[in-house]
């Protein structure tokens, strides 16, 4: 690779940061079980440990989502506690997601339940949340509704859309300043008849509905199978409404498959339309990029270092398009020569010039090697070994 090309990739690394996700590193399951692993967190600094080690082998990764309940039970009363362990382990809380599908008087809906005292606990959560965020310097708070029904004609599906709207003007209201609302969709699960907020287009007027802080979350993994994602990033963009990424891949639907695992290609492509658009326009703005994956069967912190490996390089791929010539090439129509002209970028082996920016930054050139070399994860299990064997093992 040239010097140029080198400089490039240098610069595009530098400006990638991705949230890791507290549910990641924690023991979590199938609608059948859990399979218990040794080294899993048991505790919200574990964790915030988890992640740091993550952060030290790869470099990116400086933030932790978190999620209400399971993070902060005991609410506002919790936050000093996360604050000490957050300045231990140098890594900031993240995003805050409310949870609204726990708790047994979500079972016909939160934002859209018929009942209006169960769509008044639901505001009160998020509200809650909102202010946890406040208190922790989180910018971004991520709901995930899995509203719907199951069976035609046993909802009004106009008068939840109705229910959603007046809902989300009213958690717009609670936010601060700087503060960003983001609406995420998902077209099926647990709902198999109707999603309330069942695809991007939805999800976009909802926000555009809520107010100016509020913008779309893209899930990769919650779409059909075949569905162009780089597309719905394209009309995001476009409409100035792209908040950011929940990371995955996935086979059928929602998989939680690491990212790149499925379809690099795909992942290469979604990251080409940000970067190209970063280059006509001089910035993609905010958007936040996010990992939504838990692990029943892989290491969590090997997983999360795999995926976060995966993005950098494929991230560095999306880098190296020649955009000038693409939009070249685009404007005549020359369709084989501007295809070719973006595989000639995906099919580059990019992986020593990421080893070169790891170098040069004090980083391990191959951060899986590292941690398992390092003894963490064998140091780890011996310690959680016997409260991880204590849990449940059944769904949670």
């Amino acid at each position: 690779m040239t010097d140029h090309q080198s400089e490039t990739v240098s610069k595009a690394l530098d400006q990638l940061k991705i949230e890791l996700p507290s549910w990641g590193f924690a023991n979590t399951g199938t609608r059948f079980g859990k399979y218990i692993q040794d080294s899993a967190a048991t505790s919200i600094e574990e964790k915030f440990s988890d992640a740091a080690q993550v952060n030290q082998f790869t470099g990116t990764c400086p933030t932790l989502a978190l999620h209400v309940l399971w993070d902060v039970p005991g609410g506002l009363n919790g936050i000093g506690e996360i604050q000490k362990i957050s300045k231990k382990y140098d890594i900031r809380p993240g995003s805050i997601s409310p949870n609204l599908f726990q708790d047994q008087e979500y079972k016909y809906g939160s934002l859209g339940n018929p009942d209006p005292a169960i769509r008044r606990k639901a505001l009160d959560h998020i509200r809650d949340s909102i202010a946890i965020a406040g208190a922790l310097g989180s910018q971004d708070i991520t709901p995930w509704f899995p509203d719907g029904s199951n069976y035609p004609g046993t909802q009004s599906i106009r008068h939840r859309i109705e229910y959603f709207e007046r809902g989300l003007k009213e958690i717009h209201s609670y936010l601060l300043p700087g503060q960003r609302l983001l609406v995420e969709y998902k077209p099926f699960e647990p709902a198999f008849y109707h999603t309330d907020v069942a695809d991007w287009g939805m999800a976009l007027l909802l926000a555009k509905a809520a107010g100016p802080q509020a913008a779309v979350l893209v899930d990769t993994g919650h779409h059909y199978t075949s569905q162009n994602i780089e597309q719905i990033v394209a009309w995001l963009l476009h409409q100035g409404m792209m908040g950011g990424f929940h990371f995955n891949d996935r086979r059928y639907a929602d998989d939680d498959l690491t990212l790149g695992s499925i379809d690099p290609y795909q992942v290469f492509r979604i990251f080409h339309e940000l970067v190209f658009y970063q280059w006509e326009r001089g910035s993609f703005g905010d958007i936040a990029f996010m990992v939504d994956q838990s692990h029943n069967l892989k290491g969590k912190i090997e997983a999360m270092i795999q995926t976060v490996s995966t993005a950098q390089e494929l991230f560095a791929k999306a880098a190296l398009v020649d955009r000038e010539r693409l939009s070249s090439l685009q404007k005549s129509c020359s369709l084989v020569d501007a295809e070719e002209c973006l595989r000639d970028a995906f099919w580059q082996d990019v992986r020593p010039i990421v080893r070169q920016w790891r170098k040069r930054r004090g980083l391990p050139e191959d951060p899986l090697i590292a941690f398992r070399q390092s003894g963490n994860l064998e140091r780890i299990a011996r310690q959680r070994r016997a409260r991880n064997m204590r849990e449940p093992q059944t769904y949670a």
